[in-house]
């Protein structure tokens, strides 16, 4: 897995070390026993126009699962409030 293509990972996570929604993504994602493969965009601009290019989005956390954008923190949480997001991530299994 190339940790510069996020085409190479089905569950991606463009975030920021200092992002508390960014740390809390990494947390639900871990106690659901994914491997998710997290982008810094902090310092690094081409990783961040990547982001911005595939989501629309500048802010921090995009969250991708098999490559569909499926929105930030609050997004995934609502996805988890609903039963999706198991859906979504078994289906990437």
């Amino acid at each position: 897995m190339s940790e510069h293509d996020p085409s190479a990972s089905q569950v991606v996570v463009y975030s920021s070390p200092y992002c508390g929604y960014c740390a809390a993504t990494g947390r639900l994602l871990r106690s659901k026993g994914i491997d998710f493969l997290e982008l810094n965009v902090l310092t690094d601009p081409e990783r961040r126009q990547q982001m911005v290019d595939l989501t629309g989005n500048q802010t921090v956390p995009q969250i991708l699962i098999g490559g569909r954008h499926v929105g930030g923190y609050a997004e995934l949480i609502d996805l988890e409030a609903k039963g999706q997001l198991d859906v979504l991530l078994a289906e990437q299994a």
